[in-house]
């Protein structure tokens, strides 16, 4: 392990890297966020670095120094099979360069469709274009991994929601729509349950398997509150704002045709069988072996994440 106490964060911006970088600093640690474009709203003491590390250059200078480089970059949702594998290449470079521990921040997109929860022993068998990528960029870094280049661990999380979510399925055509008056479509079925992550209890999983070597070498599926079906978290959403709520589900088709429009909608009739089926997963494997780190309940994420729309997206309160 480097002498370094250095966390950095790659892909800051996104979702999931804003959400650690918060979680990294309200723990004391030291932070490096990196993004291409860097935002004002970085809490005290981090140190913010504007890079591409889509190339090895960049990536092994966003990296210097580093104890732990937490890969949350991802390119654009429909451009994975293009760009993901430099990307990925990039930032093994720049970690193995810093002699830094890898921590990716990973989807369940590389699991065949379930039979029931998925775990870490359901097998990796994607049956979609994006999970095939997913699998392939996962075998690279734990490759590298037994190789000895560098020590990798891997979180993986499903759909996810909370405070500063507005890409995610879960998040602004979700949140949004409730405050805006709006009907919620979601895509494929309503009445089946559906894991859905809360983004600070990923970042606290993420941090977890960055301190513990029990970690390295292996994928994690992270903490999750037990699955609700999409209408019954719409209904908490409707409850928590106040609001009448409506939802409906959007088929396969209508999905390709919104895709006509929307390149990232147009990208989920490839993950269909998330959205078609049961879709839970069970974390113990996580809990029994780093102890209990309880995932937040859902009503209290969802107060949260409502909050955090009304005044940060206002927007989604004008009817």
């Amino acid at each position: 392990m480097p002498v370094s106490d250095l966390h950095v964060v790659l892909g800051a911006t996104g979702g999931i890297g804003r959400a650690l970088v918060r979680e990294l600093a309200a723990q004391g640690r030291r932070v490096r966020a990196v993004s291409r474009r860097l935002g004002t709203d970085l809490p005290p003491g981090v140190e913010a670095v504007a890079a591409d590390v889509s190339t090895a250059d960049g990536s092994r200078a966003a990296c210097a120094g580093a104890a732990v480089v937490h890969h949350c970059a991802q390119p654009a949702y429909h451009r994975w099979t293009q760009d993901f594998p430099a990307l990925n290449e990039a930032a093994l470079i720049g970690a193995a360069a810093a002699g830094a521990k890898l921590v990716l921040a990973d989807n369940l997109y590389a699991y065949a469709p379930p039979t029931g929860p998925l775990t870490e022993d359901t097998p990796q068998q994607p049956t979609s274009r994006k999970g095939a990528v997913r699998l392939r960029l996962a075998d690279q870094l734990l490759d590298a991994h037994r190789r000895g280049t560098l020590r990798v661990a891997i979180g993986r999380a499903s759909d996810y929601y909370g405070p500063g979510t507005i890409a995610s399925t879960a998040g602004d055509t979700v949140f949004g729509a409730v405050l805006a008056g709006k009907a919620v479509r979601w895509p494929g079925r309503v009445d089946v349950p559906h894991a859905l992550h809360h983004l600070p209890d990923i970042a606290r999983g993420l941090i977890t398997l960055a301190d513990h070597g029990a970690a390295d070498g292996r994928a994690w599926i992270l903490p999750a509150a037990p699955a609700l079906t999409p209408r019954e978290f719409v209904d908490r959403i409707g409850a928590a704002a106040g609001r009448p709520v409506r939802i409906s589900a959007t088929p396969r088709a209508m999905m390709r045709l919104v895709g006509l429009f929307d390149r990232s909608a147009g990208e989920l009739p490839d993950i269909w069988y998330q959205y078609d089926r049961p879709w839970t997963v069970d974390d113990g494997q996580f809990q029994r072996t780093f102890g209990p780190q309880p995932p937040t309940g859902w009503d209290e994420g969802i107060a949260a994440t409502v909050d955090w729309y009304r005044g940060h997206h206002p927007a989604s309160t004008r009817s």
